[in-house]
């Protein structure tokens, strides 16, 4: 579905992503894996057409997009949840969620897709008329989720979507990442909680520093001795 070939992103002089290379196939989750600042973001919105890379090629659904600009991509069906969230905190829940649907025309399948959110997140069909800046940290995950899948993406790219979230929330969210994959959505998930993160992945890449160093099976990195040691607390 995705694959990534040879790029390489600079911010001014900084050599931020070097010659890094990894694929995607229709139906997976994926991870990407690695310490604050290896460059897991940069890649993510550098897929998303948020920056450039100076060589090679990003390639999905057999199209190259490495110059494609970025609501086209939306369009040709992948979604961004950034990191931190960023859902429009002066809206309301369904005006966020209206804000995902910019793509579609139709008012019908706006409402139908709105549906299908509160179906799956009650708690935002509770909160719809809520401004989304009173929400709590767990909601808003929620609500940049629904946000995402407003747009029906084929891939959907998630950074960091544990982040500041209570443990029993952290459960939560990682249980509605692995209900949209087995609905037929391609997960592409950059998380620092790397043991949750491979327990839900099929196959997982380690990020070192803007390389990447390491590719396998999540099961072969959750029993590999160097990712216990680095990521995965001994």
């Amino acid at each position: 579905m995705l694959k990534v070939d040879d790029i390489n992103v600079y911010y001014g002089s900084i050599h931020a992503i070097q010659s890094v290379s990894f694929e995607i196939k229709e139906g997976e989750i994926v991870t990407l894996i690695g310490a604050n600042g290896a460059g897991k973001s940069t890649i993510l919105r550098t897929i998303s057409g948020l920056l450039r890379s100076k060589t090679g090629e990003i390639n999905f659904l057999d199209k190259n997009i490495s110059v494609v600009e970025p609501d086209k991509i939306v369009k040709m069906g992948i979604a961004h949840v950034p990191e931190g969230r960023r859902v429009f905190k002066q809206f309301t829940v369904e005006e966020n969620l209206e804000m995902g649907a910019y793509i579609h025309k139709s008012k019908s399948d706006i409402k139908e897709d709105i549906g299908k959110i509160y179906r799956r997140f009650p708690r935002l069909k509770e909160r719809r008329r809520q401004t989304a800046g009173t929400l709590s940290g767990g909601e808003q995950q929620m609500l940049a989720i629904g946000r995402a899948l407003m747009s029906r993406p084929k891939l959907l790219m998630l950074d960091e979507p544990s982040m500041g979230l209570a443990p029993m929330l952290v459960q939560q969210i990682f249980d509605i990442i692995k209900e949209l994959n087995q609905s037929g959505t391609t997960i592409l998930l950059v998380e620092q909680n790397a043991r949750m993160a491979l327990t839900i992945a099929d196959r997982g890449y380690v990020l070192e520093t803007g390389r990447m160093k390491l590719a396998a099976t999540a099961r072969e990195l959750l029993a590999d001795d160097s990712v216990k040691k680095s990521y995965l607390g001994g």
